[in-house]
């Protein structure tokens, strides 16, 4: 079957090469995502550059908050909600003081952003997530990036004080 699938697919480009068209087709699936641990160093080094720009100093990342990221990120991609509620109706708060931090701060999350640059600007666009990154008062973050299985980053970003 996936023998004649090919051969079907070949046959489809044929006319496009006998009349000089090009023609480029690509998937998501195709496409070779960038680690999970790429994306969230990516939006780490990223957001403390808009703070910079902004004159606060830069975040320090935090293994608590990145457990409660990544936990909240996991839920999203598993049950494909996008939400700041996350399983078993819990807050960005109560999930990151679970997860052994005592003073939580404030949560971004985002969806099928493909870059750590990409979702970055995003965020910044949004007056909402872009307060909380360049609020100085701000000292801890923590970043979880996981692919669903289909193969759609969900991002949340969890800061502390």
């Amino acid at each position: 079957m996936r023998s004649l699938l090919r051969r079907f697919a070949l046959v489809a480009l044929v006319p496009a090469a006998l009349t000089g068209a090009a023609a480029m087709i690509a998937s998501p699936a195709e496409a070779a995502p960038v680690s999970e641990a790429t994306l969230q160093n990516d939006v780490n080094r990223l957001i403390n550059v808009e703070r910079s720009k902004n004159g606060c100093a830069a975040l320090t990342v935090n293994a608590a908050l990145t457990k409660a990221a990544r936990g909240h990120s996991t839920y999203m991609a598993q049950s494909g909600s996008f939400s700041h509620t996350g399983k078993g109706g819990t807050s960005f708060s109560a999930r990151i003081k679970t997860a052994g931090y005592a003073k939580p701060g404030a949560e971004n999350i985002a969806w099928g952003y493909r870059t750590g640059s990409d979702v970055v600007k995003g965020w910044m666009k949004s007056p909402g997530h872009r307060a909380n990154i360049v609020n100085c008062k701000l000292k801890t973050v923590g970043v979880g990036a996981v692919y669903s299985t289909g193969g759609t980053p969900y991002f949340t970003q969890d800061f502390g004080y």
